[in-house]
């Protein structure tokens, strides 16, 4: 007799279906042999089912027994796969009924003492449960996670003999309920930093159009801390976006008890994180801190002291919205659609070349430090502000009027004005909703909403024609002048958004600066802006 159990095997955040087969074969010898691509903790599972067994006071049949994982070329890999081989094995050996496992999937990690653990990816697999027409069998504790998945039937026991008890008729599990929504950390107000104005405006277009965003400045001018408040003015995640973000966070293990949160991610790595730790790897090939971020923010402090290879794997991300981690067996992909922001000193000591202390070694070590960043990286880019100290002056003022909540305030009727022109142009709602962010803005959407007016386009070409934008360059301008349009309220691109967009593209890092020296006929406007 064969029995199988359903259960799924982890590529990313899919989870493929995997069968589990059990076979009992009269031997002189009695064995457990478990094949089918599995990897190490996989293997393992043949001692800690044979504990458990013993657990519940069950005795191992005198065969030898095989469990089959098909496909068989599909790599099987983690402890989820424990309480699926141990169902197929109870229902080989008659324990429980056969036809009562036909309508489940299941996934769990066993204690010697028969206790289901807890284990990592409880969301995939309830969601791909519910498209196979099944229900799932989790842990306990996983069980809030996984009714986040909608009507999919939900059994979570706490040990195997619960399990076995329950489909005997002698006891009934009840659906656990979905887990709490709860609301993040608090995040700091803008009204708390003073002086910087230039600094809040970046950061302010930066949330409204989903932009990737640079701060120059020394130390203690603010960088981190306005980068810190930038989660306070973005909208909450939308439905979509919530599974999006939860399942990969269930892969990686990092969801307690199924309470999920609609805040955006906020990732700040260390500068000693590795590629792998970045983009993702391992053995495992676990989420890296960019999948982490997905429809959220990844916050990188002192950019240029992370190393080359790992700036250089997220620009591939930046363009795709994923994450490839190629494997000789195979790929597995990740979700990674992130905005990044940014923080660097202008140069090693961190003071510049002008200015009160200033580097005694500048331009020369201004020009080595941002030479750690390759031209690729700052070409996706949108804005780079310099963040000057702040002044004893501006210290000795009173907080500013405007705090998180009018800026905010904003930001949404920014993001509501680029949902509103996606569905004109006969984008479905729900898709709308969750791609209303000029930073993604297609080509044709560019043509349609974002073509500047004659004085506007003159000015975007002085510029092309000058050589500070490459035709990624162009692009971005195009939707940088279009969110800081969106936050004016005005239906179409003008001079002063193309010029306002170019300020912010055209900065003394990389190659924007060859275009400020080119340019002769700059002269310097009332608000710091060039005035062309």
């Amino acid at each position: 007799m064969v029995a199988s159990v359903v259960t799924v095997a982890f590529e990313g955040v899919d989870a493929r279906r995997v069968d589990v087969q059990v076979q009992q074969l009269s031997a002189a010898e009695a064995s457990f042999v478990i094949v089918g691509l599995a990897d190490k903790a996989v293997a393992e599972s043949r001692e800690r089912v044979r504990g458990a067994f013993a657990g519940i006071g069950l005795a191992m049949p005198p065969k030898r027994i095989i469990a089959n994982l098909a496909p068989a070329d599909l790599p099987k890999e983690g402890s989820h796969f424990d309480l699926p081989i141990a169902l197929a094995l109870l229902a080989s050996m008659g324990v429980v009924p056969a036809d009562a496992l036909a309508g489940w999937a299941a996934v769990g990690e066993l204690g010697l003492d028969g206790q289901i653990a807890p284990v990592g990816g409880t969301l995939p697999a309830a969601v791909a449960a519910d498209a196979m027409g099944l229900g799932l069998i989790c842990p306990e504790a996983n069980g809030p996670e996984a009714a986040w998945a909608g009507e999919v039937a939900v059994l979570a026991p706490r040990s195997l003999i619960g399990l076995v008890n329950h489909f005997k008729g002698v006891q009934v599990l009840r659906r656990p309920e979905p887990g709490a929504m709860r609301s993040g950390d608090r995040v700091p107000d803008l009204n708390e930093v003073k002086g910087q104005e230039s600094a809040k405006r970046a950061l302010e277009i930066a949330a409204a159009g989903g932009h990737n965003l640079l701060f120059v400045g020394p130390p203690g001018s603010g960088k981190s801390m306005m980068a810190a408040r930038l989660p306070g003015l973005l909208p909450p995640l939308t439905p979509k976006e919530l599974l999006e973000t939860s399942m990969v966070w269930s892969v990686a293990g990092l969801i307690e008890r199924g309470a999920l949160t609609r805040d955006r991610p906020f990732r700040a790595p260390h500068h000693s994180a590795s590629m792998a730790a970045l983009t993702g790897g391992g053995l495992r090939a676990k989420p890296g801190e960019a999948s982490l971020a997905h429809n959220g923010v990844l916050f990188l402090d002192e950019l240029p002291e992370y190393s080359a290879q790992a700036l250089d794997s997220l620009r591939q991300p930046l363009e795709t919205g994923e994450i490839v981690v190629a494997r000789a067996n195979a790929h597995v992909r990740y979700p990674a659609r992130f905005q990044l922001v940014a923080a660097m000193n202008p140069c090693r000591c961190g003071l510049g070349g002008g200015g009160k202390g200033a580097c005694g070694k500048a331009p020369r070590c201004q020009r080595d430090y941002q030479n750690r960043i390759s031209g690729p990286m700052f070409d996706r880019i949108d804005l780079t502000v310099e963040t000057p100290p702040v002044t004893a002056a501006d210290m000795a003022l009173p907080p500013p009027a405007e705090g998180t909540a009018e800026a905010a305030a904003r930001v949404l009727a920014a993001r509501a004005m680029q949902e509103d022109r996606l569905r004109a142009a006969g984008v479905d709602p729900d898709t709308a909703r969750d791609q209303a962010v000029n930073a993604r803005a297609s080509g044709e959407t560019l043509d349609r909403f974002a073509t500047p007016d004659e004085a506007g386009r003159a000015l975007l070409m002085r510029a092309g024609e000058a050589g500070g934008l490459t035709a990624r360059g162009w692009t971005r301008t195009l939707r940088l002048a279009r969110t800081i349009a969106d936050l004016d309220g005005c239906d179409g691109v003008l001079r002063r958004h193309i010029a306002e967009a170019l300020v912010h593209r055209r900065s003394t890092v990389g190659a924007h600066a060859d275009f400020e020296r080119r340019d002769e006929g700059q002269t310097e406007g009332r608000s710091g802006m060039p005035a062309w």
